[in-house]
This record gives structure tokens, C-alpha cells and sequence, in this order.
């Protein structure tokens, strides 16, 4: 008999019992809120790439300036413009660390063995005051990942706070609060910069007080919109109806409703700072020498960049990969976070 004509028996068709006991039985374990949004970052692998790669760069600008025996403000003349030169790879010849400079005529020279430092190792190189790169760059990540810190910290206290009581009491409160924003966005950041500068002295201290001025304002703004439009829904309503104050309704019922917006906005902010003092270093109204920043670690490497193009390309590569990393964390939060980007 072939597999076609043979008979297949009635038993196999008897309908499957029905337990309607187990008809609303939940099979899978119930999730949280930021339970659910961590597994939409972990699906997400380029913002998982990015935060390894975020934490790896902090801890190297917190530990990366007592990784060898060279200050960041240390100056040696006889070793200015050094290559790089790591000892583990100076003899492997198609990397960049084996000491090495070419001449315009295509000669190659051992810049260590010409100025006598044969027994110097500077992994990134020395800039024209003698500095060692490699320790520098770590310096100036410190301040570019303090002034990322502190625009979130302004962002999360500024701007949320006054956003979010300027759209809750709205009328004549918000009319005047949003002039005042108005003013402040009709204001370049640089002209602050620039006042804090005549008023105070280049340096951390300006850029601070200049972020704390106008910083905020964007934050202000969208957490504004988002307190219109739940100020007015049911649970609201309720709570009010409950005799809650007003400082209640925002801090427990307004706010958690608006933890994901905040976070996302923050995250995006954040490489807009870094961005802002790298370019305040570049034109030169960022730190003052011997402190080094990203910017100003640019801004030299700029000026000999036909010669020794290793003094702008680490410190370019870092502040790259910071912005990319943050963007990065920031496209996976909002992919996480807001419920209009979810499948």
C-alpha cells in the first residue's frame, strides 16, 4: 500500500478539551516598565556596543593619567613632537607605534634615536612643548565627560523643574516664564561665553555658568508640552478631586509620566555640551594652558597637522567616539522608552 492510499484513523481528530478556568491564565512572567524598556535595549546592539564602550572610556580618564610616569603638564623641549611609540609593538612594522617620521622626500628617520630618547616610550606621542599626548587626552576627557555630567545635572534640575511648573499652573505663570525662555534662546550661547569670559576668566568655571544660563532651556521646553498635555487627563482630575496639592500631582503623578521623554532629551543633550566646550577649546576660549581639554588638545594638533597629523587624530578619535557612543545610547533609549517608536 502506498503512502497515498493509506487510511488515516478518526482518533487523531478528537477535539481538544477546553479549560475555561484556564482561559485568562498568564503564562508569562508580568513586566515593569523599565523591565520591558531593558529588553528593548538589549535588542538593541548598537546601544549595548556604545555603553561598553562609554564605561570603558571612563574608567580609562579616570585611570588613564597615572598609567605612566608623565604628568599632562610635564614639559621636556628635548622631545617635543615625538611619534607614537609603544614598546610592546615598535617593532612590527605597519603599525603607527614604532617611533618613525617620513620627510617630504619619502625618508624615513627614528625621531626617538635623533633628539636622544631612545629609552622614552610615549604611546600617543609629545605635542611641541614636549607634553605627553597619551596623557593629556585622558586629562581632557575627564572635562568632556564633566561637562556631559553637568549638562544632564542641569538639564535634570533646571529645566525639568521649570518646564514642568510653567506648563502645570499655565496661564499668566507660563505666559511670563515662556517670555523668559524666549529671551534666553534669543541669546547665542557664545555671547555668554564670551561675557563670563570679560566678567570671569576662560576656563571650566565660564563654561559652567553658561551652560547653567541657557542650557536648560530646551528640556524646559519639551517637558512644558508634555505637562499640557497630561495636566487635564483623568488620573489627574482624581487626585486633584482627592484634595493632593500641587506639588504632589508633579512629583507623583506628572513626573513618572515623564521619566522617558526627560531621559531621552538628557541623552541627546549631552554630546550637543560636548560638542559646545570642544568647540569653545577650539577658537580658544576654553581652558587656559597647562589644563587640557579635548578642544584645545584639537585645536594644537590643528596647527601641525601637515607635519604630525598623531597630535589631532587620538584626540579626535576619542571625542568622535564619545558623541557617537552617547547618540548612539540616546537612539536605543528613545527606541525603548517612547511607546509612539515601539512595534
Amino acid at each position: 500500500m502506498s503512502q497515498h492510499d493509506e487510511k488515516i484513523s478518526k482518533d487523531l481528530f478528537e477535539p481538544a478539551s477546553l479549560d475555561s478556568s484556564k482561559s485568562e491564565e498568564i503564562n508569562k512572567p508580568s513586566l515593569n516598565y523599565w523591565q520591558d524598556a531593558w529588553l528593548r535595549v538589549r535588542k538593541n546592539k548598537a546601544a549595548i556596543v556604545s555603553i561598553v564602550v562609554l564605561f570603558f572610556l571612563t574608567i580609562l580618564s579616570l585611570v588613564g593619567p597615572y598609567l605612566n610616569d608623565y604628568d599632562y603638564s610635564q614639559q621636556n623641549a628635548k622631545h617635543s613632537n615625538l611619534p607614537p611609540k609603544v614598546e610592546a609593538f615598535e617593532n612590527i612594522s605597519w603599525l603607527p607605534f614604532d617611533g618613525t617620521l617620513t620627510k617630504k622626500n619619502g625618508e624615513v628617520y627614528d625621531a626617538y634615536e635623533l633628539k636622544g630618547a631612545d629609552d622614552a616610550y610615549y604611546w600617543f606621542g609629545t605635542d611641541s612643548l614636549g607634553r605627553d599626548i597619551f596623557t593629556r587626552v585622558w586629562k581632557g576627557t575627564q572635562v568632556s565627560l564633566y561637562i556631559a555630567l553637568l549638562a544632564a545635572v542641569i538639564d535634570m534640575i533646571i529645566g525639568v523643574a521649570y518646564g514642568a511648573i510653567s506648563g502645570y499652573f499655565g496661564g499668566r505663570v507660563d505666559t511670563i516664564m515662556q517670555r523668559i525662555i524666549e529671551i534666553l534662546v534669543g541669546i547665542p550661547n557664545l555671547v555668554v561665553v564670551i561675557l563670563m569670559i570679560i566678567i570671569l576668566e576662560p576656563g571650566i568655571l565660564s563654561i559652567t555658568i553658561a551652560l547653567t544660563i541657557t542650557g536648560w532651556v530646551g528640556m524646559a521646553r519639551v517637558v512644558r508640552g508634555q505637562v499640557l498635555k497630561y495636566k487635564n487627563q483623568e488620573f489627574v482630575l482624581a487626585s486633584r478631586t482627592l484634595g493632593a496639592g500641587h506639588a504632589k500631582i508633579i512629583t507623583k503623578h506628572l513626573m513618572p509620566n515623564l521619566v522617558g521623554v526627560i531621559i531621552i532629551n538628557t541623552m541627546f543633550t549631552i554630546p550637543s555640551a560636548i560638542f559646545f566646550e570642544a568647540f569653545l577649546s577650539f577658537i580658544g576660549l576654553g581652558l587656559k594652558p597647562p589644563l587640557a581639554s579635548l578642544g584645545t588638545l584639537i585645536d594644537d594638533g590643528f596647527k601641525s597637522l601637515v607635519l604630525y597629523p598623531y597630535q589631532m587624530i587620538f584626540p579626535a578619535i576619542v571625542i568622535s567616539t564619545i558623541m557617537i557612543c552617547f547618540n548612539m545610547i540616546a537612539d536605543g533609549l528613545r527606541d525603548a522608552l517612547d511607546p509612539k517608536m515601539r512595534d
